[in-house]
């Protein structure tokens, strides 16, 4: 069976908002819910775990009966870190679970079920892969005061979902966290294994900022 575990810790705080990002208002409903229905839509069987802040769950449960959200899924306690949280969603999954599991932002919301079955069938050949877009701005290294052109064509920007093999995200889970470790790629990559990259896209976005709730308006027109 295969799984995806959406880490929803947002706070807000970048969005200049007091509600969590991803309990925002999208077109009627919220982005979070927006989020769960694009991995249901690649498969209405797949477990869907939800990664969530334990002082956020009780008004998750509130929206959820607002909304009669009734997409099945499981709600676990959130972490401090990224690490944390998409390591108590794995706990959530049976071990000696065959398929493959997909770690997923909740405030990205636009992710397609091409790009989400590109990741996992790439997944499932590969054990581990991740979508990715070309860097379009030109880049500069900055250190110690000092910056200097790079060649943009050297560097991917990535997206979620990553997805990779139950048993090796589990094995990479079990060590402890290091600050390294900048996405859930990172940690699998830290046991030496290769991440294969899959054409992303640049509608799957991320909600960070007011101007990304603005443009989630525009894009939800065509969803």
């Amino acid at each position: 069976m295969d799984y995806a575990i959406i880490v929803a810790g947002g706070k807000g705080l970048r969005m200049g908002t007091e509600l969590p990002k991803q309990f925002l208002p999208l077109r009627g409903k919220p982005v979070l819910m927006h989020t769960i229905e694009r991995f249901y839509a690649y498969s209405d069987v797949i477990g869907i775990i939800v990664a969530l802040p334990q002082e956020q769950q009780d008004f998750w449960l509130h929206l959820c009966q607002k909304h009669a959200f009734k997409i099945p899924h499981t709600v676990v306690n959130g972490g401090a870190t990224r690490f944390d949280s998409s390591k108590n969603g794995l706990a959530a999954v049976p071990d000696g679970t065959n398929g493959v599991v997909a770690f997923h932002d909740g405030a990205r919301p636009f992710v397609s079920t091409a790009v989400i079955e590109r990741c996992f069938a790439a997944a499932r050949k590969h054990q581990a892969a991740i979508p990715v877009t070309p860097v379009t701005d030109s880049l500069r290294h900055v250190e110690n005061g000092q910056s200097h052109n790079v060649r943009r064509d050297l560097f991917r920007a990535v997206q979620t979902p990553q997805v990779f093999d139950i048993a090796l995200a589990k094995r990479a889970f079990n060590q402890p966290y290091c600050q390294s470790f900048t996405d859930d790629a990172s940690v699998i990559e830290s046991l030496g294994h290769t991440i294969v990259m899959v054409e992303g896209e640049r509608e799957n976005i991320k909600l960070t900022t007011p101007l990304d709730l603005k443009l989630a308006e525009l894009l939800t027109i065509d969803h």
